[in-house]
């Protein structure tokens, strides 16, 4: 295939997203959808209120269809008119008018290009960020079976790459759950009250739907009514049709949806991007607490033969440092000038379906990662014995702090430890041995002190609280 006639945009350098249903859901045919979807659904908004035929909603509707459209012609086009919305109402109204003359004059009546570009995008939006939500339940789900079934399990906490404190992997599993769940308490909030319809006309006057309407005739056919009824029987009709939020006002310079977009994407993004750099250090060869799901073929080095990457959790980081980066763009986009922006407006679009398809591929790669994770114990538990009660030192020093002095506590630990490891024995048979700490604790105690499995604090309880959400 000639890169002439080839798709526009195959993913290839965007492996994250290619394939998923969030690429389908914002790939240049939804976006063309989602815009016809406005029209015609502003067509039917305006004939429940008596401005507009239902036969030529009707038919205006069933022709919205981006299959009879040519979405290059449009694109290519889009280049003298800098937004597509021009090229697609002349095309939608010569489809209609083969089919009902009079039923294509009532295509984007009293209607703007930024009307239907954004309620488009908001359909786009909320098409996708139902997809997103759903992959992060099914992933959530996956870390909670983890999360319970290695609520105990021991493993070395990390802190600046280094051994610290025990700690448990279902701990860490409950913690990835939980971003999931913060994630998606956030889009939920957006996809419930912040995708709202656009309607403002040329200048967010709403001028061009106040003039149609007095044309048609609403105001004679509801005498005493004023502008302001006629503006809300219009947003309520409108957001009915597309089920997207009513706004306080026009927000074509006002672009917090836009913002709050931004906002929710760029954290999702970067909580799946935390579980990825933790299943990356998790699975390094010299540590090999977890490994990735194994698929034939699946992380194979063109020069390598011997290697498995950890691909999926590649992919997750990928998106999750692209993102926050594209949403300042878009949050960027919030300064914009008079009552329409020349650039602003127009450098949103891009930036969001980025930030759509990349967290939405990425929210589905972590289904299959969260499902497939392979967890060690054994391993874990070989890796604690590498510092052994060096884990515990932290409760040595508060245990032996009142027995001795802060800085004994501190001067003896450190000496114990050194000869312990210079010697190769337990820590606990050195502090023994110690002649400061003579019948301040019995071999037992100080064997179960020095036991980095008994002290893991509050993580069981910490996993419990957290799946009982």
């Amino acid at each position: 295939m000639s890169e002439a006639a080839s798709p526009a945009d195959t993913g290839l350098l965007s492996p994250v997203r290619a394939g998923t249903p969030a690429e389908a859901a914002t790939r240049d045919a939804a976006w063309l959808q989602a815009m016809l979807d406005a029209e015609a659904a502003l067509t039917r908004a305006q004939a429940g209120l008596g401005l507009v035929p239902a036969d030529a909603a009707a038919t205006i509707t069933r022709l919205a269809r981006a299959e009879l459209l040519d979405v290059r012609a449009i694109a290519t086009g889009a280049r003298e008119t800098a937004n597509p919305v021009v090229g697609l109402v002349a095309a939608l109204s010569r489809v209609v008018a083969a089919e009902d003359r009079a039923a294509a004059e009532y295509v984007h009546r009293g209607s703007t290009s930024q009307d239907v570009l954004d309620t488009g995008a908001m359909l786009v939006a909320a098409r996708t960020l139902r997809i997103i939500r759903a992959d992060l339940a099914r992933a959530a789900a996956s870390f909670a079976e983890l999360a319970q079934a290695h609520r105990d399990t021991l493993i070395a906490g990390r802190t600046l790459t280094m051994h610290a404190v025990p700690t448990t992997f279902g701990l860490k599993a409950a913690g990835w759950r939980q971003l999931l769940l913060d994630a998606d308490a956030r889009l939920g909030r957006v996809l419930d009250e912040g995708l709202p319809i656009s309607l403002g006309g040329a200048a967010g006057t709403l001028s061009g739907y106040l003039a149609y309407a007095r044309i048609d005739g609403w105001f004679a056919a509801h005498p005493g009514a004023g502008d302001e009824a006629y503006v809300a029987a219009l947003f309520e009709a409108f957001a009915a049709e597309t089920g997207l939020a009513r706004p306080a006002l026009p927000w074509h310079t006002l672009r917090t949806p836009m913002a709050d977009l931004a906002a929710v994407l760029a954290f999702t993004a970067g909580a799946l991007g935390k579980i990825a750099a933790d299943v990356q250090s998790l699975t390094r060869t010299e540590v090999g607490e977890v490994a990735e799901p194994s698929v034939a073929g699946r992380g194979a080095s063109s020069a390598m033969p011997q290697k498995r990457n950890p691909v999926l959790a590649t992919l997750l980081r990928t998106a999750a440092l692209q993102v926050p980066v594209l949403a300042a763009g878009l949050t960027q986009c919030l300064v914009t000038e008079d009552e329409r922006s020349g650039g602003a407006w127009h450098a949103e679009w891009e930036l969001l379906r980025e930030c759509l398809r990349l967290a939405g591929g990425a929210a589905h790669t972590a289904v299959e990662l969260a499902a497939g994770l392979e967890v060690r114990p054994g391993r874990m538990r070989e890796n604690v014995a590498l510092t052994g009660s060096a884990l515990v030192s932290e409760r040595l020093a508060a245990e032996l702090a009142p027995r001795v002095g802060k800085a004994a506590a501190k001067r003896l630990l450190t000496g114990a430890t050194e000869r312990a490891a210079a010697e190769g024995r337990p820590l606990h048979e050195v502090l023994a041995q110690v002649p400061e700490l003579a019948g301040e604790f019995g071999a037992e105690e100080l064997a179960r002190l020095c036991d980095p499995a008994d002290y893991t604090g509050a993580a069981g309880v910490l996993v419990d609280r957290a799946l009982a959400r």
